[in-house]
């Protein structure tokens, strides 16, 4: 009899298991994948290689409840960390709006900011800058980024916003329901795997960053 209780347990932990992992992958780019990725997120004279990149399909929740399939494309040093991440995010419902590549918006930062879709891989140089962004190592994730938008204090006192439409939501006393805050379960998630935030910099805060 204990052998027979034993042997369920098991069965039932593995169909457990099965269960969790579900709807959550990491593959290497299929044809089909990488073709809608040419011309916009890997550009002619991408120097990352198309082995080096993962293609992540996860559950996530919105802030309504209602679960939706996402996709993403990052560096395959962190393809396990984003599925472990957004594994325990959808067992927690925490809610994210929208995840699609950010080559649906032809791989318009602004674009896809706006309509706050959380990203990873796209071959670009920071904002102002001849620099390659972490993005483009696909070693950067940005979280519902229009409710946590890059804010940055000009020298003349000025505020830049990064998406636009984001300045309303720069006020981080108020809530949001995509509102991403230090010490919440993404946040806790992100850092535990080694990430760092960047809405801890200093000179400007990007609410929506993650990058390893």
């Amino acid at each position: 009899m204990k052998k027979i209780y034993l042997i369920l347990l098991i069965c039932c932990l593995s169909l457990e298991m099965m269960a969790q992992t579900k709807g959550f992958s990491a593959d290497t780019l299929s044809n089909a994948v990488f073709a809608r990725m040419q011309g916009k997120s890997y550009p002619k004279g991408c120097t990352i290689k198309r082995s080096d990149l993962r293609y992540l399909q996860v559950l996530h929740y919105d802030a309504d409840g209602k679960v939706h399939k996402g996709e993403l494309v990052c560096n395959r040093k962190i393809a396990a960390d984003l599925l472990d991440i957004f594994q325990k995010l959808y067992e927690a419902h925490y809610p994210i709006e929208r995840m699609a590549l950010v080559d649906d918006y032809d791989a318009n930062d602004e674009r896809s900011m706006t309509a706050n879709n959380t990203s990873c891989f796209c071959y670009r140089v920071v904002t102002g800058s001849k620099h390659l962004s972490k993005h483009a190592q696909g070693l950067a994730i940005d979280i519902n980024p229009l409710q946590n938008p890059c804010v940055k204090t000009r020298k003349d006192g000025s505020t830049w916003v990064q998406p636009k439409a984001g300045r309303k939501y720069t006020n981080r006393k108020n809530k949001y329901p995509y509102k991403l805050e230090k010490g919440d379960l993404c946040y806790q998630l992100f850092i535990e795997h080694g990430f760092s935030w960047g809405g801890n910099w200093r000179s400007t805060k990007d609410y929506q960053h993650f990058e390893k």
